[in-house]
């Protein structure tokens, strides 16, 4: 088990490198207004998807595999986590609409409000950590 928990870490860390970084594109992207820019953006961030959704991908496959260990009913700090991951996931899946818009120039967000975006997977990352290091006895 202790190879799959290793498993998940790393692609967890994957994953969260995209989630932090693909924001911060964002903020440049919606800063540039040179057509050269402008591609290069959309190239660095369609491929920094793809990495995200590597990441993505293999955080839940080995997520779900650690969660076939559990013998007793999981505990509630566990559904708490799950949760924020679902978060996590419509995060990214925004992510995804975000490059799009930005792709048919229909950005309608400011640099700032990509600096904000860019803040809410730290958050949860915080969260999701604590709980899982923690497991605090909720209720």
């Amino acid at each position: 088990m202790l190879w799959i928990l290793a498993f998940h870490i790393i692609f967890m860390v994957t994953w969260f490198a995209g989630l932090f970084y693909l924001p911060r594109l964002f903020v440049y992207h919606a800063e540039a207004s040179d057509e050269i820019s402008l591609r290069r953006f959309e190239i660095m961030e369609r491929r920094l998807l793809i990495i995200m959704n590597i990441g993505a991908a293999g955080t839940v496959i080995f997520g779900l595999w650690l969660l076939l260990g559990w013998w007793l009913p999981p505990p509630l700090w566990l559904y708490v986590k799950l949760a924020l991951v679902a978060l996590l996931m419509l995060y990214h899946i925004y992510c995804r609409k975000l490059l799009t818009d930005f792709k048919q120039r229909l950005n309608r967000h400011s640099p700032g409000f990509y600096r904000w975006f860019n803040e809410i997977p730290a958050l949860l990352l915080i969260a999701i950590v604590l709980l899982v290091v923690v497991k605090p006895k909720l209720f």
